[in-house]
């Protein structure tokens, strides 16, 4: 489950002193705990959010060849700020002195730009990310879920699901509960076969320890392949920290312009739907990401709401999501309950909804709609912005009278 079942998060106190940077046309100017100054000609400065509140991030520009990037704490690299309408800040590229590389599994807090890289990715919004980024063809393997693009469906796979096929969403639950327990995943890593296509790098996630295979079961393999590959595991719990992501990759795989390009069009979109639905009433909204037992949706998923003129009820920013009880949920009296259960496209999480059918009506909500999680927020890749574009869709129509996807009412 890309998004449920995880731990807590461990809270990364930022750096004190002043961080300064500026947006990628020089419009904006940043500092640590300080609001933003002068951010475009159409944006107010008196409803802009203040830098110390949280919410949003600031990324640092791609580097040149042997930049730094820790790809296991990302402190120096992202910082979980506010930063007006989100737009990315754009630093200068710091210094390329040398760091001593980790001998175990031959990477290091520095990645070195490799040319033709052979590429095995072991999470489907690593996957997404690559081919966003033009690596199509430097993938060589992929995991059982990886379905998008198209092209990825065409790629050998080195997982498969342990779990059997026709489980209800209690019964997944229960099945999850207990290997996790037992330090378990989900799914199953073809050693042999990963060890024949001798990749160079390895994409996997440390952020759900049973949606994806063990960062420690990865590394534990990497460190025995002849290839030596190098290990970069994601960990996004934000909209920023994922768009950070394409920093790590884009910069381990020698994309750096296409990573750039690829950050300005997110925050790009991201200010036009902020924009477009700035001045209207917020409704309030409870995402549910299962139903059976039921998880409030956390992580990036509160962000996109408050993005698409929202008001989260129960989920945190960048906080994991949680197991509540269904009278609780009432207790919040959402307007708008967005059934998103992890995984699941529309049609499916629909179903699920008419499953639970009174339970969601106990809630009193004014709509209940079913949206596709699977490709819009389960996955920290790309198209979380065509999920926030389908979120204000939903809850601003008139104003955001089109996105991709669709959603379905109960």
């Amino acid at each position: 489950m890309c998004s449920g079942w995880r731990g807590q998060r461990t809270v990364r106190d930022v750096e004190s002193g002043a961080l300064q940077g500026v947006d990628g046309r020089g419009e904006g100017e940043v500092a640590l705990r300080d609001p933003v100054r002068g951010v475009g000609a159409q944006r107010d400065p008196q409803v802009l959010v203040g830098v110390h509140q949280q919410v949003g991030v600031v990324v640092g520009a791609l580097g040149l060849d042997g930049d730094a990037v820790d790809e296991r704490d990302r402190a120096h690299e992202v910082l979980a700020l506010a930063l007006a309408d989100e737009r990315v800040a754009l630093a200068a590229p710091g210094g390329t002195e040398a760091l001593e590389p980790r001998g175990d599994l031959g990477f290091g807090k520095r990645l070195h730009t490799v040319p033709g890289v052979r590429i095995v990715s072991l999470v489907p919004h690593a996957t997404e990310l690559c081919f966003a980024l033009g690596l199509g063809d430097e993938l060589i393997a992929v995991t059982h879920e990886c379905d998008y693009p198209l092209a990825a469906q065409t790629l050998p796979h080195v997982t498969r699901d342990v779990l059997p096929a026709g489980l209800s969403a209690a019964e997944i639950d229960a099945a999850v509960r207990e290997r996790t327990a037992l330090g378990e995943s989900i799914y199953e890593l073809d050693a042999a076969a990963l060890a024949a296509l001798a990749p160079d790098l390895i994409v996997t996630q440390a952020l759900c320890p049973v949606c994806a295979v063990s960062y420690e079961d990865v590394a534990e393999l990497a460190a025995e392949l002849p290839s030596r590959p190098r290990v970069i595991a994601l960990d996004p719990h934000t909209v920023g920290e994922s768009l950070a992501d394409v920093r790590t990759i884009a910069q381990a795989t020698g994309r750096r312009d296409e990573g750039v390009a690829l950050i300005a069009r997110a925050a790009g979109r991201i200010d036009r739907v902020r924009l477009a639905v700035r001045g209207a009433r917020r409704p309030t909204v409870v995402a549910l990401e299962w139903l059976d037992p039921v998880f409030v949706a956390g992580h990036w998923t509160p962000q996109l709401i408050e993005y698409a003129g929202g008001i989260d009820l129960l989920g945190s920013p960048g906080e994991a999501s949680f197991q509540l009880d269904w009278e609780t949920v009432a207790a919040a009296a959402p307007e708008v309950v967005i059934v998103m259960p992890c995984g699941y496209d529309a049609p499916r999480a629909l179903a699920e909804a008419r499953e639970y059918a009174d339970r969601l009506a106990d809630l009193r909500a004014n709509r209940i709609v079913a949206v596709d999680a699977s490709a819009y927020f389960s996955r920290p890749g790309p198209r979380l912005i065509d999920g926030l574009e389908l979120l204000a869709h939903i809850l601003h129509p008139r104003r955001v009278p089109s996105a991709a996807g669709g959603a379905l009412e109960l």
